[in-house]
């Protein structure tokens, strides 16, 4: 329970500083968080986004390679405890589960110096708007019609054209088809940082999680939950394991714009390896309270100019503290 109250705290501080990420005649963290109630309504004690979830725990183990470009505790050789969360993107708690949903990855690593490093990741090699106010304008394209349960095509379409940008991730994005579950799905952290190593030295990175077993094939799809049920089936065998890879940008790679990638000749650093032990159905004390805030970075980390991370915490923080005051609901997913 100290561990949790360390997050919250975390959490009000990356609030007081992320609330005015914009002008307050225009996009704020509270429009955000009421636009995610419009499209996928209130849903009391779940987050706004990624709602339906299901936490774990595990370990990383670094083998000392990160440390060449980055002073950060976590990065040096040894093994710190490691809270985590997997989700399914959007805001119902008790959506079914597809295929083609974004699935993301939450970890917060606890290392003994108490230098948090918090990162929230998804299983797309882009990300789909660079920036807060896009990705604002097509959550409201996204909402589903009344009469029809599906977006307004003639809406998104119309968004498309106005955002060029999205449209080229989306290509991408489906040219990379979805692993059959989460255990063998790639996370990507997408936003680029700024990492310091101890000579002073600054270099841009991205980073993502690469599964080391991957699956036989497509997982079969029975049940509602069908995908969060074979992760827990297959953490009851074995432990699930990825390689942390950094990868570091040259001059000239967009470092503001999370929908481009980067060229795949860049240089990566194989820095160690996330092991998770046990999957847990959200409850006070596991990563239910737990705000993945990617502005909670050790010494040695830093912000780009990519304007989606702060602009994340300001969304995240106010998620977290209203869902603080409500009433909590049975977590869909339960082990």
């Amino acid at each position: 329970m100290s561990a949790v109250a360390g997050f919250a705290a975390v959490d009000v501080g990356a609030f007081a500083c992320a609330g005015a990420w914009l002008r307050p005649d225009a996009l704020t963290p509270e429009r955000f968080a009421d636009r995610f109630e419009q499209v996928y309504g209130r849903h009391q004690g779940f987050r706004r986004n990624h709602a339906k979830g299901l936490s774990a725990a595990g370990t990383f183990e670094s083998n000392g390679a990160g440390a060449a470009i980055c002073r950060a505790s976590v990065l040096r050789s040894g093994t710190v405890p490691v809270v985590g969360r997997f989700s399914l993107g959007g805001g119902l708690p008790d959506q079914s589960d597809k295929p083609d949903t974004v699935r993301g990855l939450g970890l917060a690593f606890q290392p003994p110096d108490g230098k948090q490093w918090r990162t929230a990741m998804v299983n797309l090699p882009v990300f789909t708007d660079s920036t807060p106010e896009g990705f604002f304008e097509r959550l409201l394209a996204s909402k589903p019609n009344p009469d029809t349960g599906k977006p307004d095509p003639q809406r998104m379409a119309d968004f498309m054209e106005r955002h060029p940008e999205t449209a080229a991730a989306m290509k991408i994005i489906k040219q990379t088809p979805p692993s059959a579950g989460f255990a063998d799905s790639a996370y990507h952290g997408l936003n680029a940082f700024r990492f310091t190593n101890e000579a002073g030295a600054t270099v841009a990175v991205r980073w993502s999680l690469l599964p080391v077993d991957a699956s036989a094939g497509q997982a079969p799809s029975p049940g509602k939950d069908y995908l969060f049920d074979e992760l827990i089936r297959t953490a009851a065998r074995r432990p699930l394991r990825w390689r942390l890879l950094l990868t570091v940008g040259e001059s000239g790679d967009p470092t503001h714009d999370a929908t481009k990638p980067w060229p795949p000749s860049r240089r990566t650093i194989d820095a160690g390896l996330l092991t998770i032990t046990a999957v847990q159905t959200e409850a006070p004390g596991n990563a239910r309270d737990v705000n993945f805030d990617p502005t909670v970075l050790p010494d040695g980390m830093a912000l780009s100019d990519d304007p989606l991370p702060a602009a994340r915490a300001g969304v995240y923080a106010r998620s977290f503290t209203r869902r603080a005051e409500e009433r909590k609901s049975p977590s869909e997913v339960r082990v």
